[in-house]
């Protein structure tokens, strides 16, 4: 009898477990006692693997990358993360492990991905792939997109998200129960967005140069302000614009609807592939990966976001390529090879 997979809450809570066992077996790496332990959580269910695997490949991703520094940096990193480890602790671990990879790796995705800090001191937060919809006590609906993290600060002045990690989508709510009007505000490290009665969107784009929060109106009106810019402006419905701490920059039409995934769907219009990818990629566990020779075909349609194992698949039918499954957790996409059919 198969074992029944754990919702999406008890999978974010296996994954801070696996962290404990990892941390608690680099503490004491000749503790045999610990070791079973270790090995009979694994075996309790397929889910518990699951999780030991994803953290255990983060991890040793990590360690590679630290090999790859000059000796100068590497032995301190090194030393750094066992002394991490050694400390215990499961949150000031995860914090410390995801900043030390981020100083000494920063081009170490994984760590980024699958071991996201912020997760641990949000109020709301999804794990890769998952979406979720919650009513805030004012009435405000907010949907949050694979991957986030916000915090919830309401108070008798204002009704403030603080998007710390990912995309959300808003739909303000009347605060009727509230003796005066409160206004409705979305903070990032970028800066301020103010609600005036809408439905909107924001983004974090941490690999943007500079880093930026994408806003997106779907209705009403957002009033923008930067972080460090005492000028505000005002966003119209219809509007797209890329916010970092020192300016507002209107942003062009996406090759996509940016809201269609709070209906689980990736919907797009003559996309780049490599750029269809990049939005796929963002709800699978692991690497996806694809070659230059394939990132310039052009795709449109509509693609579930449930499955994206599936939307590879449609994909290699459709466009001539092929996907490879390197290991459990890399996939890359190339060109289809001759005399090969779809796969």
């Amino acid at each position: 009898m198969t074992a029944p997979t754990p919702p999406c809450a008890d999978l974010e809570a296996l994954e801070r477990q696996a962290i404990a066992w990892l941390v608690r077996l680099q503490a004491q790496p000749a503790n045999a006692r610990l070791q079973r332990a270790c090995e009979q959580w694994r075996r309790a269910h397929p889910a518990h693997e699951h999780a030991w695997q994803a953290v255990a490949h983060t991890y040793a991703l990590m360690r590679q990358s630290f090999t790859r520094l000059p000796d100068s940096a590497a032995a301190p990193a090194m030393h750094a993360l066992q002394r991490t480890a050694a400390l215990g602790g499961r949150r000031r671990t995860l914090g410390r492990l995801a900043a030390l990879a981020l100083v000494v790796a920063p081009g170490t995705w994984l760590a980024q991905r699958a071991l996201p800090w912020q997760r641990l001191g949000a109020d709301y937060a999804t794990a890769t792939g998952e979406r979720r919809d919650i009513v805030l006590p004012d009435g405000t609906r907010l949907w949050l997109n694979t991957d986030s993290a916000v915090r919830v600060r309401f108070d008798a002045t204002q009704r403030l998200v603080l998007l710390d990690r990912g995309e959300i989508f808003v739909s303000s709510g009347a605060d009727a129960a509230s003796p005066a009007r409160r206004p409705l505000r979305v903070q990032t490290a970028q800066g301020m967005l103010e609600a005036l009665g809408t439905r909107f969107s924001v983004r974090l784009l941490p690999n943007h140069l500079p880093p930026a929060s994408r806003l997106g109106v779907e209705q009403g009106a957002v009033r923008m302000l930067p972080a460090a810019d005492a000028s505000p402006r005002v966003a119209e419905a219809g509007q797209h614009w890329l916010m970092t701490r020192s300016q507002l920059l209107a942003d062009k039409a996406p090759r996509m609807d940016i809201h269609g995934w709070t209906d689980g769907l990736l919907v797009v219009e003559d996309m780049r592939l490599a750029d269809f990818l990049a939005e796929v990629a963002r709800y699978r566990p692991g690497h996806l990966a694809w070659d230059d020779e394939v990132a310039e075909l052009r795709i449109s349609g509509t693609y579930p976001l449930a499955d994206t194992t599936r939307v590879l698949d449609l994909l290699a039918h459709s466009l001539p390529i092929e996907t490879v499954a390197r290991t459990r957790y890399w996939t890359q996409v190339r060109r289809r090879r001759p005399g090969l059919g779809p796969r």
